[in-house]
């Protein structure tokens, strides 16, 4: 079902704004500690591995996120719909962000285009 970021779950936004302000503390607390990141063909798996995820992903380029779109598949799947315009390769992305909720953490994300 289609929906507005605004319908996000309070975890899913705490961690949107705080992995996009740089804030790796409080986005790594929004994360199981068994959870799972995959990024770029990536797997980051346990609490240590997701920090190292949220401390390196994008860092070496400057660019911006925008949330376009939301949809809930049930309540603990989302995919989130995000726009990212920056000096890296190409310029723009346009990435689906794919939660699992586990109560109000986050047991895996899944980003691709």
């Amino acid at each position: 079902m289609t929906t507005t970021p605004s319908d996000l779950p309070d975890v899913i936004r705490t961690y949107l704004a705080a992995h996009t302000s740089g804030e790796v503390d409080a986005a790594a607390r929004t994360f199981a500690p068994d959870a799972e990141v995959t990024d770029q063909d990536e797997v980051f798996t346990g609490a240590e591995r997701v920090r190292d995820f949220l401390e390196g992903a994008g860092s070496e380029f400057t660019y911006t996120t925008r949330v376009r779109g939301a949809e809930r598949h049930d309540a603990g799947r989302w995919v989130v719909l995000v726009r990212l315009e920056g000096d890296f390769p190409g310029g723009v992305a346009d990435l689906r962000y794919r939660f699992l909720l586990s109560g109000d953490l986050i047991a895996r994300l899944d980003i691709a285009p």
